[in-house]
């Protein structure tokens, strides 16, 4: 095909047939169905080659590539890692489970010593982790917006307008668009006051086409023993509880990979329990599924490091998100946790991470339950005697 005209109008004051005759006839040739040559009197100039439809993108789900064996064999692998995490934090767990009786939030009848004998709880614990809340909540949130701006360097008058519409555009996304912020923020503040830790995950939502900030509890994030932090564990696992239909909608989206899931077992912890009790709910009827999405680091084959120089792999494990059906041990999702220009391959850090006082042996740290939860047993003792005493 021939281009016998030019593509732009004549200048001014030359004559458009000298024009067309000066101008070299632009061809466009076809040689193969997977490139297109353009070419000028015969030699070409620009060549754009098809883009490769069997390299998939960088953000692909590798779960659909590799072998059901070898998905298996991580699966049971991964699973078996994360149970031994659960263990090594029941110590945890049980002063966590117990501080939450401390809060009084349910009435108990007793019958012990006698019957209707007095069974409220001093509110020590329960007044300083109100008074913890809400001040933070005040202080991290106020009427003019969560976000300020500050300029390094020599402040001119193009970085403070910049400034200014940096920090209204995101004060407007945080407390208008991102409609589930402060209710978040607000629950992320009681945990962190009550355990000691609060998560918050922050991520990009397909369903609802922006970015999300929800609280994580402490329970639902689990970090090997002997990690001092997430940065340097050697995974992160965030316990995930989903619908049928959630589930559904993310494989519908190509999310996670199509496969077919058994019925849900109703699994729960020490933790949940306590608070479904002190709520008064029952995690009887919980027919949602169990996910692990794990942030770890392997070596898969097919998808190894790669030396730059020899072409050899180097052995080295990358970082990935795997996301894992824990009833069925199905693996729903493979995706890297680094950036496609990042050389080093650092892992991509998708949970923030609140603490009250840090520990120096691990990296739960501590709350009031273990600052005043024995003031408060002790307290809570006191008082019903006296009230016994006088009944």
């Amino acid at each position: 095909m021939a281009i016998e005209k030019g593509l732009y109008a004549a200048p001014v004051g030359l004559e458009a047939a000298a024009i067309e005759q000066e101008m070299p006839e632009l061809e466009i040739e076809i040689e193969d169905p997977e490139a297109v040559e353009i070419g000028i009197d015969g030699q070409p100039i620009l060549r754009i080659e098809k883009e490769d439809e069997e390299e998939g993108s960088f953000d692909e789900n590798l779960a659909e590539k590799l072998p059901e064996s070898v998905l298996t064999e991580l699966a049971g692998d991964l699973i078996g890692e994360y149970d031994d995490d659960v263990g090594s934090r029941k110590d945890w767990i049980q002063t966590y489970v117990d501080g939450l009786e401390l809060l009084g939030m349910q009435i108990e009848e007793r019958a012990e010593p006698w019957e209707g004998a007095c069974g409220v709880y001093h509110p020590l614990l329960s007044e300083a982790l109100v008074k913890f809340q809400a001040e933070t909540v005040m202080s991290t949130l106020p009427a003019s917006g969560p976000v300020k701006t500050q300029i390094i360097g020599k402040e001119t008058a193009e970085k403070k307008d910049a400034a200014e519409r940096v920090e209204d555009d995101m004060n407007y996304r945080i407390t208008d668009v991102m409609v589930e912020y402060r209710n978040e923020h607000e629950r992320m503040c009681w945990g962190l006051g009550l355990s000691g830790n609060a998560f918050k995950k922050v991520y990009f939502d397909p369903g609802l086409n922006r970015e999300v900030s929800i609280f994580v509890p402490a329970e639902d994030v689990v970090v090997p023993y002997g990690a001092s932090n997430l940065e340097t564990a050697d995974r992160v696992t965030h316990v995930m509880r989903k619908t049928e239909n959630e589930l559904i909608r993310l494989q519908v989206a190509g999310f996670y990979r199509d496969v077919e899931l058994q019925t849900p077992a109703k699994e729960t912890n020490d933790i949940q329990r306590r608070k479904d009790e002190d709520a008064g709910f029952s995690g009887i009827k919980d027919d949602r599924y169990q996910l692990l999405e794990m942030q770890v680091e392997l070596d898969l084959p097919g998808f190894e490091d790669v030396d730059p120089e020899t072409g050899e792999p180097t052995g080295i494990a990358l970082p990935y998100v795997v996301t894992l059906e824990k009833a069925s041990g199905e693996v729903l999702a493979i995706r890297r946790n680094y950036e496609e220009a990042d050389e080093l391959k650092q892992p991509r850090q998708h949970i923030v991470q609140y603490t009250y006082i840090p520990n120096d042996s691990g990296p739960y740290g501590y709350g009031l339950i273990h600052l005043i939860g024995g003031f408060t047993k002790g307290a809570t003792s006191i008082l019903r005697q006296l009230v016994d005493a006088g009944t």
